[in-house]
């Protein structure tokens, strides 16, 4: 059959308040034009992240109920360890309450004052946890990575000869590990291929260096892997996600992506030396080794949903899901990533709003437009989050964009449709947008908390 069905039935719902133009322009008015700084039952359709938004599977809660609180060696960790080695056989597991702790207690142990990290891009949490450390977040995508319009079917993968030169010209005794981050989040959602995975691994074979995953959407990789790349359509989702991890040494893990839960995260290595340093710290940090900053029941959690996500019908819908929102917003012209990514849908804000220059922060302002039309809260990943460097001086960054990441198996096809509405109706009168300016703003993650307004006011 054409049409692709959510493979699954929905048990419970919870109402969305609506609201009218009047009242939101009240509301991020009140919130300084920041979109993180709505109240929730203020936004129609939530698209300002996927992470930790899923509904979870009556399996999820049912697992649940198994939850085991004990101090020191729960059940439910055990069955989440099982689950995780599943798909990625480290050595050492160290559980933690979400994905940038487990960036934060890495970097904390490996990376020091002057050093550098290699990726392909650093995501906003992965870069301000290098930076506190003193350390540079280099990004290195290939260049079709760099531009939206471009079609390329793994527009995330790391520029192997830039990898190389970086390496040389810096010094193996300055990088204490490279990473690659599956699917590329703040390139648009882009995946890696697995080709690439492995010549990654031989570069840092070569100069002696670990290579880690930030494995936040790695079964959405897996089946664009599976999709687009040759000799793969034939692979098992699992038996393609163990062959990725089998190339790495480690990995940052938020379970609130692809393990469809709402809170967790892990990390993972087979250095023994570091994973003493870094349980130690997550038990200054976190929790106990066994627990991690989580309840037992959130564990079991985690445990189902990395079973469920690499359901092949489910990751089927997933990702038809997003492309079917991309299509349709394409085809009435407006500029996108292409070709749509696997969580997200992003809006090249930038050729969007050409009258507005990356200084003026083109993606916030579409993203604060998104939600005075139409309720919609999107996530501007440009100029705003990444145009602040560690000297405190501004460039623009490579692309802006917004993106609307949309929440697993939470939303139906009406509330996209509603969603391809919103954003043509934007783009017809995209000539009447203003640039934005930072009223305030603090030295990092300025995006969380930052205050905007308009450049003329």
């Amino acid at each position: 059959m054409k049409t692709i069905i959510e493979p699954f039935r929905i048990k419970s719902v919870e109402p969305i308040r609506m609201t009218t133009r009047d009242e939101r322009e009240k509301y991020i008015k009140d919130a300084w034009y920041n979109l993180f700084a709505l109240h929730s039952d203020d936004v129609l359709i939530d698209l300002l992240t996927d992470s930790g938004t899923s509904s979870m599977s009556a399996r999820q809660w049912g697992a649940m109920m198994t939850g085991d609180e004990s101090y020191a060696g729960s059940p439910s960790f055990y069955r989440f360890k099982s689950a995780v080695e599943n798909l990625m056989p480290f050595k050492y597991l160290i559980p933690t309450h979400q994905g940038r702790a487990a960036e934060s207690i890495l970097f904390t142990v490996v990376a020091k004052e002057s050093q550098s990290i290699p990726n392909n891009t650093h995501f906003d949490t992965t870069r301000a946890n290098v930076e506190a450390q003193g350390a540079a977040a280099v990004d290195l995508v290939i260049e079709e990575g760099k531009h939206p319009e471009l079609e390329h079917p793994f527009k995330g993968n790391m520029d192997i000869a830039a990898l190389e030169r970086f390496i040389e010209e810096t010094g193996v005794e300055n990088i204490p590990l490279c990473m690659l981050t599956v699917t590329n989040n703040s390139g648009g959602g882009q995946p890696v291929s697995m080709q690439n995975i492995r010549q990654t691994r031989a570069v840092c074979d070569r100069f002696g260096l670990p290579l880690f995953i930030d494995a936040c959407r790695f079964a959405e990789n897996a089946w664009f892997i599976k999709l687009r790349e040759p000799g793969y359509s034939d692979k098992p989702v699992i038996e393609i996600v163990r062959e990725m991890f089998s190339y790495a040494d480690g990995c940052t893990m938020s379970a609130k992506k692809d393990g469809l839960a709402n809170i967790g995260g892990w990390l993972a290595m087979n250095n023994e030396d570091w994973a003493v340093q870094c349980r130690n710290r997550l038990i200054l940090t976190e929790g106990f080794s066994t627990y991690g900053g989580l309840s037992g029941r959130d564990l079991d959690a985690i445990a189902a949903g990395l079973e469920e996500v690499v359901d092949e019908d489910y990751l089927n819908y997933r990702i038809a899901s997003t492309a079917y929102v991309a299509r349709h917003i394409s085809e009435a012209g407006v500029p996108i990533m292409k070709p749509a990514g696997g969580h997200a849908v992003y809006i090249d804000a930038r050729s969007f709003l050409p009258h507005i220059p990356p200084l003026q922060y083109p993606g916030q302002s579409l993203a604060v437009e998104l939600y005075l039309e139409g309720g919609i809260r999107g996530c501007e990943i440009g100029t705003a989050m990444f145009g602040l460097r560690p000297d405190g001086k501004e460039e623009p960054a490579h692309m802006d964009l917004v993106r609307l990441a949309i929440p697993r198996r939470m939303y139906t096809q009406a509330h996209m449709d509603y969603v391809v509405e919103v954003v043509t109706g934007v783009y017809r009168n995209r000539h009447k947008l203003k640039g934005m300016k930072f009223v305030r703003q603090p030295p990092a993650l300025r995006h969380f908390t930052g205050r905007f307004g308009y450049v003329e006011d």
